[in-house]
C-alpha cells in the first residue's frame, strides 16, 4: 500500500504504470520496464500503430491509453501466445491481424481491471471501466474525455520491452487528492491469478473459433463516427 496520508495524481498514475508492468510480465513472461522520467502533456492521442483506449469512471473519471509500436505490439503478441503454448508456426505474422488487436485488448483489460482492483484496495474507492477499443491507424487520433473536468492533467510514460521495443502509456483525468483520515488494511489482489483465469479462457475460445483473415480492419467504423474521423 502506498504509505501516505495524501495520494495525488501522480500516485494514481504510478498504480497504473505498475499496474501495466505486472499484467504484462506476468502475461508474456518477459520484463517490462518503465521510465522513471514522467512527462507532462497537454491532449490524448491515439497514435500509430496501434492504439488502444479505455475510459472509467465511479469516484473519479479517467481515460487510459497505450500506443504501441507495430514492432513492441508484435514481440509482446508472440511473447505472450508462445507462452500458452501457441507453435510459432500458427501466429500472425503481421500486426494489423485481428489476433494481435485482440490479444492486445485483452491485456488492455486486464491492464485496467487490475489497476481498478488496486484503487479500490488502497483507496477504498470504486471505478468502474469501459470495454476497451482497439485501432490500428498511421496517424494521429485526439481523444478526450466527454465530462466536464476542472483541472485536467494529462501524463505519459514511455515503457520499454525485453527486446528493447517502446510504446507508450497516457493517462487523462481531474487532477484529485486523496486525503487518509485513520489507517486501514488492504486487500491485496494477485495478478498471476487472473492472468491465469484469462488464459485458460482464451485457449478454450481459440479451440472452438475459425481462422480469422489475418489482414481484416481492426476499425470500427461505429467508432470511427464516434471519434468524427
Amino acid at each position: 500500500m502506498l504509505k501516505k496520508d495524501v495520494i495525488s495524481t501522480d500516485d494514481i498514475l504510478l498504480i497504473l504504470c505498475t499496474s501495466v508492468k505486472r499484467v504484462l510480465s506476468a502475461a508474456t513472461k518477459t520484463q517490462i520496464e518503465y521510465s522513471p522520467m514522467v512527462q507532462k502533456i497537454t491532449r490524448t492521442c491515439l497514435r500509430p500503430d496501434i492504439g488502444c483506449f479505455v475510459l472509467f469512471d465511479g469516484g473519479f473519471s479517467g481515460l487510459v491509453i497505450i500506443n504501441f509500436s507495430a514492432q513492441s505490439a508484435m514481440e509482446l503478441y508472440r511473447a505472450y501466445m508462445m507462452s500458452m503454448g501457441m507453435p510459432e508456426s500458427e501466429l500472425a505474422t503481421r500486426h494489423t491481424s485481428e489476433e494481435v488487436g485482440n490479444m492486445l485488448g485483452e491485456l488492455m483489460n486486464q491492464i485496467v481491471g487490475d489497476f481498478t482492483g488496486k484503487i479500490g484496495s488502497e483507496l477504498l474507492v470504486s471505478i468502474n471501466q469501459n470495454q476497451p477499443k482497439m485501432l490500428t491507424i498511421n496517424k494521429e487520433v485526439l481523444v478526450s474525455i466527454d465530462t466536464n473536468l476542472d483541472q485536467p492533467q494529462a501524463r505519459r510514460v514511455a515503457f520499454s520491452t525485453a527486446g528493447h521495443n517502446v510504446f507508450y502509456m497516457e493517462l487523462a483525468m481531474d487532477r484529485t487528492k486523496f486525503i487518509k483520515l485513520h489507517d486501514f488494511e488492504s486487500e491485496e489482489i494477485n495478478p498471476d491469478r487472473i492472468v491465469e483465469e484469462i488464459n485458460q479462457k482464451n485457449l478454450a475460445a481459440q479451440s472452438s473459433s475459425a481462422p480469422q483473415n489475418a489482414n481484416q480492419s481492426l476499425v470500427d467504423q461505429d467508432l470511427l463516427d464516434e471519434l468524427g474521423i
